[in-house]
């Protein structure tokens, strides 16, 4: 099954466009390179929109390439409204968005409001002006501790541990006997939070969210989207030994009540626009409290994190199944489904490693994009990339500098071509820069053009998933009012019923399993003689209405 790539359907039948979106994630940085230096860019990836569009997706999520010192990979912007020049010009990035409209792709960019560049102007002028400036309000400046008599502010004002490891404050002006202040970062040093309690930054937003609109990009994914607000007075923790791991274990910095309301000025502020702009939250709680941030006047989708995490399982994955459908019918939204993005281990690994992995893999993702709500794919899944493990002086990450993680392995460059010249594709401009994280021996096995060729590829694989998917939702077999009914059967077959007429099926056991009843849409394998599911292997299954 191919898909030609032209311009697409406005939306769905019914509803929004984005109830059965599939989105492309896209890492400009280890995407395509287009001038040779090393660092995927703008240009590389207008070169490659076609691929993209090839796949059959309906949008693109582009993560960080706004100004940035590039602490933490562009997470840490120093310019809401710019480009990096290390990424390409306003003029390249204006195209791009008309060459995607053109080819009926949308755009999504992240907008990262927990935290900002200490470079950031606001940032800078906040530190210049010294304490008890009301420029020091846009962020949580608090004057230490003392840990003995005569000392000089030299303890943190509170126990909040980084989500990157060590302590979650730094000095103002270190070297300074009279500023006393210490600021708040959850991440690196470079990337202090701003200070949400303070209408000031909730206006300043407003006008970021408007810069994007305003130029017609579709939607944003809200980073950290639950940790904007901390609770009143900034006490300890319980334990001075509790982190900030993902946000989840220490409630004093994430899941405020006031953040809501943030969300619910958003969505007002989308709806301003015709057609109105997607909001879809990094929302890294447990299922029940993420779906409270999709009510139906706040974000449009949160990432279903409980389901990226998991292993090969069926328990866990009918269990995460079931709780996050009971989460969409108390609040509405379904699940934003994702297996991979840039900070999760790669599933090949995840599920395994090798042959095994690849064949997991493999049935997961046809599994995904069988699944009722919104699928994102990350670029270098539908080629089966795996885990790369980055030797120790190329990494990059600062969770590694500081915390002994890496996400590293997951972020290395794309192999376009099979031929190890110019980076295996990466990079289309002579001469060129090594890529910025290495390529292993045997990268150029997973080339995309090569798998364009082989219709027994992953990248075949999911091609042609997207494009069924597409066809039963514009048939009427997938609807946006679809649920999803969670069960394992005898011989560890996961079975997501997503309508009395479809139903996903993976075989998670050790022996082949007899399918249920109804005709075979696609596989992730071929089915064994007599029409058995083997072990690792997925299938779509249409049952009589």
């Amino acid at each position: 099954m191919t898909h030609d790539g032209g311009a697409r359907l406005p939306g769905p039948v019914t509803g929004q466009w984005w109830d059965s979106a599939v989105i492309y994630q896209v890492y400009p940085r280890s995407f395509a390179d287009g001038n040779g230096d090393g660092v995927g860019d703008l240009a590389g990836l207008a070169a490659r929109l076609s691929y993209i569009a090839s796949l059959g997706v309906d949008g693109i999520w582009m993560t960080p390439f706004q100004p940035s010192p590039q602490v933490d990979q562009g997470y840490d912007v120093s310019d809401y409204c710019g480009v990096d020049p290390l990424f390409g010009t306003m003029d390249e990035f204006d195209a791009l968005l008309g060459q995607a409209h053109a080819g009926g792709l949308r755009i999504l960019l992240d907008v990262v409001p927990n935290h900002c560049s200490s470079a950031h102007p606001l940032f800078q002028a906040a530190v210049a002006a010294r304490p008890g400036s009301p420029k020091r309000e846009l962020f949580h400046f608090v004057e230490g501790r003392r840990s003995g008599p005569g000392s000089v502010s030299d303890v943190p004002p509170n126990n909040w541990q980084s989500v990157f490891g060590g302590r979650a404050w730094s000095r103002a002006n270190p070297d300074s006997d009279t500023d006393t202040d210490w600021y708040l970062h959850l991440f690196s040093p470079g990337q202090p939070d701003w200070n949400w309690r303070n209408p000031a930054v909730g206006d300043y937003f407003e006008g970021v969210l408007r810069f994007w609109f305003d130029k017609g990009v579709d939607g944003l994914r809200i980073d950290v989207a639950h940790a904007l607000f901390k609770a009143d007075g900034l006490p300890d923790a319980p334990s001075a030994t509790d982190v900030v791991d993902g946000l989840r274990s220490n409630p004093l910095v994430s899941d405020q009540e006031d953040v809501h309301e943030v969300y619910r000025r958003w969505r007002r502020l989308a709806e301003k626009y015709q057609p109105h702009r997607l909001l879809v939250g990094e929302v890294n709680l447990e299922p029940s409290r993420a779906a409270r941030y999709t009510r139906a006047d706040e974000m449009h989708q949160a990432f279903a994190f409980a389901f990226v995490k998991l292993g090969w399982d069926p328990e866990a994955w009918a269990a995460v199944g079931s709780e996050l459908e009971a989460a969409r019918q108390l609040h509405g939204a379904a699940p934003s489904w994702a297996l991979e993005n840039h900070d999760i281990v790669r599933a090949v690994t995840r599920f395994g490693g090798g042959n095994l992995g690849a064949r997991r893999a493999r049935a997961a993702v046809l599994a995904l994009l069988g699944l009722p709500g919104a699928a994102y794919l990350y670029q270098g899944q539908e080629l089966g990339l795996p885990e790369v493990d980055v030797p120790l002086a190329a990494r990059a990450d600062p969770m590694w500098a500081r915390g002994g993680i890496t996400r590293d392995g997951a972020r290395v460059p794309l192999p376009w071509t099979e031929s190890p010249l110019l980076s295996h594709g990466f990079s289309s401009a002579q001469p060129a820069a090594a890529p910025w994280l290495p390529q292993p021996p045997g990268w150029g096995s997973y080339a995309a053009e090569t798998q364009q060729q082989d219709p027994g590829s992953m990248l075949a694989l999911v091609t042609a998933a997207v494009g069924l998917r597409r066809q039963l939702w514009e048939q009427g077999v997938f609807t946006a009012d679809d649920d999803g009914s969670w069960r394992v059967e005898p011989g560890n077959l996961l079975v997501c019923e997503r309508s009395p007429r479809f139903l996903v099926a993976v075989a998670m056991g050790t022996e082949p399993v007899r399918l249920p009843a109804g005709t075979v849409l696609a596989t992730a394998a071929p089915l064994d003689t007599g029409g058995w599911l083997q072990p690792d292997n997925a299938a779509w299954v249409l049952r009589e209405p």
